[in-house]
C-alpha cells in the first residue's frame, strides 16, 4: 500500500475531543506495525476504528498518549505484540453465514466426496479465519447431518491468528440469541447456546499467522477462508492463494467472501459459482 503522508482526506485523529493524541505519524507507524505482525493493510479510513480500540488499550496500560505506545510496540519482543494484533483483528461472524455455501457442501460437494473417497473414507477441512467459531461448528453440524459420513474419518482444523476469539470458539458456548438464526435442521446440535459435544469433538483449534509457515498437514478436500482476504494487498493475496492450492487436493474446493474473487490474483482455480472454487492445478 502506498503511503502519502500529506494525504489531505486523511481524517483528523488529533484535537481536544481525543482523550488520547494521535499524530499522522503515529497512524503511519501503526499501518507498518499492522502490516509487519499480520500482513494486514490498514486503509487511512480505518483510522478513527483503529484509535477507538486502541485508546483501550492505552487506557489500561496507563499510557500518555501513542507515541508512547507505538514505543512500546517497537520494542524487541514487546508483550503487547499480541494484545495490538487482537485489537486491529476483526472478528465478525455467524453461524452459517453465506449458507448456500454450507448447502453446495451437503448437497453437492460432500455426496461427491463420498462416491470418490470410498475406499479411505477420510475428509479434511480447513477453517482460516475461523474467529469465534461458528463457522467451524457450522461445518461440523453440517457433517454431523450426514449419516453415511459418520464412520468416516473427518476432521476440521480452524485457525486465527486472534488468540482471545480461539479461546472463545474452543469453549463452543454462545448467547442463545446468537443460536436463532441456525437452520431448523441443524438446531438439535446446539443447546441453549452450547455447541453439543460430539460436533465440538469434530474441529481443533490453533493460533496461525495465515504469512507465517503453516504447521498443518494437508491436503485438504475444503478450505474456507471467508472475508479474510480483503484486509490484505494484491501481492499478499496472490501468495496466500497459491499456497492455500498447494494445500488443496485435486479438486478441492475453495471458498471465499462474498465481497471477494480471484480475478488477476490467481490462475488455480475454476469459479463454480457464489464464491466457490475448484482448484484445477
Amino acid at each position: 500500500m502506498s503511503v502519502h503522508l500529506s494525504n489531505p482526506n486523511l481524517p483528523s485523529a488529533s484535537g481536544d475531543e481525543r482523550e488520547f493524541p494521535m499524530s499522522e505519524q503515529n497512524f503511519r507507524e501503526l499501518q507498518q506495525f499492522a502490516r509487519e505482525l499480520t500482513g494486514i493493510s490498514l486503509s487511512d479510513q480505518k483510522q478513527n476504528m483503529i484509535y477507538g480500540r486502541l485508546a483501550r488499550r492505552i487506557r489500561a496500560l496507563g499510557l500518555r498518549d501513542f507515541d508512547q505506545y507505538c514505543a512500546l510496540l517497537g520494542q524487541h519482543d514487546s508483550p503487547e505484540t499480541r494484545e495490538f494484533i487482537n485489537a486491529i483483528t476483526t472478528n465478525l461472524t455467524a453461524f452459517f453465514r453465506e449458507n448456500h455455501h454450507f448447502e453446495y457442501l451437503k448437497n453437492t460437494w460432500f455426496p461427491e466426496l463420498l462416491r470418490s473417497k470410498e475406499k479411505d473414507r477420510r475428509i479434511r477441512m480447513w477453517s482460516a479465519g475461523c474467529s469465534t467459531g461458528e463457522e467451524p461448528y457450522s461445518l461440523a453440524m453440517v457433517v454431523k447431518s450426514i449419516p453415511a459420513l459418520q464412520n468416516w474419518d473427518v476432521k476440521i482444523i480452524a485457525t486465527d491468528l486472534d488468540s482471545t476469539v480461539l479461546e472463545k470458539a474452543q469453549l463452543g458456548e454462545y448467547a442463545v440469541d446468537r443460536c436463532v438464526n441456525i437452520p431448523p435442521q441443524y438446531q438439535k446440535f446446539v443447546d441453549t447456546g452450547v455447541v453439543r459435544a460430539d460436533v465440538r469433538g469434530l474441529v481443533t483449534f490453533k493460533q496461525l499467522n495465515l504469512l507465517h509457515p503453516w504447521p498443518i498437514k494437508g491436503p485438504f478436500d475444503v478450505i474456507f477462508c471467508r472475508n479474510v482476504v480483503i484486509y490484505f494487498d494484491a501481492p499478499t493475496q496472490i501468495k496466500l492463494f497459491d499456497r492455500y492450492a498447494d494445500m488443496l487436493t485435486p479438486e478441492g474446493r475453495l471458498f471465499i467472501g462474498h465481497s471477494e474473487n480471484l480475478h488477476k490474483i490467481s490462475d488455480r482455480f475454476v469459479s463454480l459459482g457464489r464464491t466457490i472454487y475448484r482448484k484445477i492445478r
